[in-house]
Parts: structure tokens; C-alpha cells; sequence
């Protein structure tokens, strides 16, 4: 029996946190050094991940910029691309992700669309979007809706798409229409406004 004073509330994220990403501009070295464009990953690489999307889009574009961070785990790390333009810097604590993310032009969420990942949860597209940053995902569910449904965020189905959809992206020069709207967006008042007798819990992900 359902109450009617349960909300939903999917993909909670740390908003204080990352607003570091404006307000510190401070990178790591391990990054620091890499060209831009840059088109980051950040969260465990591993079977859910889609690899050769990664692959055939760093090779259409060798001078953009792929940057992958976290564990690699259950997955063979022999199989993951290697490239001039691709690169792995491991782990990283979840208070440093805003230093990283600050230094991205575009955030991936290269999930593979499959039956397993079909109804993933991943706090990184608010994450993405909070730190100011444009958002190009895989179709999975918690994407779709609603961050594409508003507009928010970009959908890509393979590597060709990738590549136009963040060619047109890079050439904006004035993002300052598009974080207004994901600003109201995050607002705590606007996500009331979206209540469903639905009960939801969710966690932060690193």
C-alpha cells in the first residue's frame, strides 16, 4: 500500500562539493599536462563500460582528449584501448574529483547498452551537470529521464554520434543559457515539483 507523502528523489549528489568546480580552477598534475579538448570518465571502468565506443571515437579524433579515471575492475585491464590520446589515471578520492572535472571540456558516460545496464543508476550525469559541464551519455534509463527528456544533456548511440554531437558542442562559446537551466533544474524547490508516490532511496557514488 503506497503513502501519499513518499517521494522520489533518484541520484543524489553533493551540489557544495561540487561547486568547487567553479570556484577552484586548480588542477592536478597528472592532468594538467594533457591538451585539450578533453571528454571524461570518472567511476569504475569495468564490464559495464563500453570500450570500444571509447576506442573508435579517440581514433576519429587523435587530438581530442580521453580521460578515464577510476579502478578498473572485473574486466581484463589488457583489453581496455591504448592510445596517445586516451588516458587511465586510476583511482582518485572522491574530494579531488572536482579539480579534475573543473579541467574537462565535456562529461562520458560510455555505459554499453545491454540487458544488465538497461536500469543502472549513475549520479554522474547531475554530477557533470552541476560542475558546469556539457553531458553526452549512452541511452540508459536514468539518463534518459529525465535529463534528456528537459534537454539537459546530450544522447549518443556509437562513436560517429559522439564525435558530431561534441564537435558542435566544443564550438559554443557561451554555456551560460544552458547552466541556467540545469541550475533551476538542481534546485531542491523544482525537484518537489516532480514528486511521484514513489519510494527511492539513493546513494553517492564516487
Amino acid at each position: 500500500m503506497q503513502h501519499h507523502n513518499i517521494y522520489a528523489f533518484p541520484s543524489s549528489i553533493d551540489k557544495v562539493h561540487l561547486k568547487a568546480v567553479t570556484d577552484n580552477r586548480k588542477e592536478f598534475e597528472d592532468q594538467s599536462a594533457i591538451p585539450h579538448p578533453r571528454l571524461g570518465f570518472y567511476g569504475v571502468i569495468d564490464e559495464h563500460f563500453d570500450i570500444d565506443l571509447i576506442k573508435e571515437a579517440a581514433d576519429a579524433k587523435p587530438y581530442w582528449h580521453f580521460i578515464l579515471i577510476g579502478l578498473v575492475i572485473k574486466i581484463d585491464a589488457a583489453t581496455l584501448p591504448q592510445d596517445k590520446n586516451i588516458h587511465y589515471l586510476g583511482a582518485k578520492i572522491y574530494h579531488g574529483l572536482p579539480c579534475y572535472l573543473s579541467g574537462r571540456d565535456i562529461g562520458l558516460i560510455p555505459f554499453a547498452i545491454n540487458e544488465s545496464n538497461w536500469n543502472i543508476i549513475s549520479t554522474k550525469t547531475p554530477e557533470y551537470l552541476a560542475g558546469g559541464k556539457s553531458v553526452m551519455s549512452t541511452a540508459i534509463t536514468d539518463v534518459v529521464n529525465p535529463y534528456h527528456e528537459l534537454g539537459l544533456m546530450h544522447l549518443v548511440q556509437n562513436a560517429k554520434e559522439l564525435v558530431q554531437m561534441a564537435t558542435v558542442e566544443l564550438s559554443i562559446s557561451d554555456m551560460s543559457e544552458c547552466k541556467e537551466q540545469v541550475a533551476a533544474f538542481l534546485n531542491p524547490s523544482m525537484l518537489l515539483k516532480k514528486k511521484k508516490d514513489v519510494c527511492s532511496f539513493s546513494f553517492p557514488q564516487v
